[in-house]
């Protein structure tokens, strides 16, 4: 049974996690919206364009990608919010940012297990590009 004390905790430990959430996604949305109004966005999306489409993503995509791989997934879906892609596109984007996101960070925690951050990241990127590929060759 669940008592008052125990969701008044809940509560508030969610409310601090929205909090926290908020700090991350908000600015980059807003930012992603101000790169898209100034035409930024549109330069980007045309250099990237090409690399994108072997995913099936559009230029915009890369911006996304960048951010999942070097800031996190929550940075990511700042951005994701602010640009319109498709079910397909999103399912695309999760698998390869699930399978690396965060780099710099988690490339630092596995240094301290002992691990080669180089290998690591090497193999993540890898899979997360070949995965991307695959799974818009068989699904797309």
């Amino acid at each position: 049974m669940i008592t008052i004390d125990t969701f008044k905790r809940g509560l508030t430990n969610g409310i601090a996690t929205l909090l926290d959430l908020m700090k991350i996604l908000v600015p980059v949305y807003i930012i992603v919206q101000i790169l898209s109004l100034s035409g930024l966005l549109n330069i980007i999306a045309e250099f990237f364009a090409p690399i994108m489409s072997v995913f099936g993503l559009p230029g915009e995509a890369s911006l996304i990608m960048i951010l999942s791989y070097f800031s996190g997934t929550y940075a990511a879906l700042g951005a994701l919010a602010a640009i319109e892609l498709t079910g397909f596109q999103i399912s695309t984007i999760a698998i390869m940012s699930s399978i690396a996101h965060n780099l710099i960070t988690e490339g630092a925690v596995v240094k301290k297990l002992g691990v080669s951050t180089f290998a690591s990241t090497s193999v993540r990127l890898f899979f997360s590009l070949l995965m991307g590929f695959l799974f818009y060759r068989i699904f797309g």
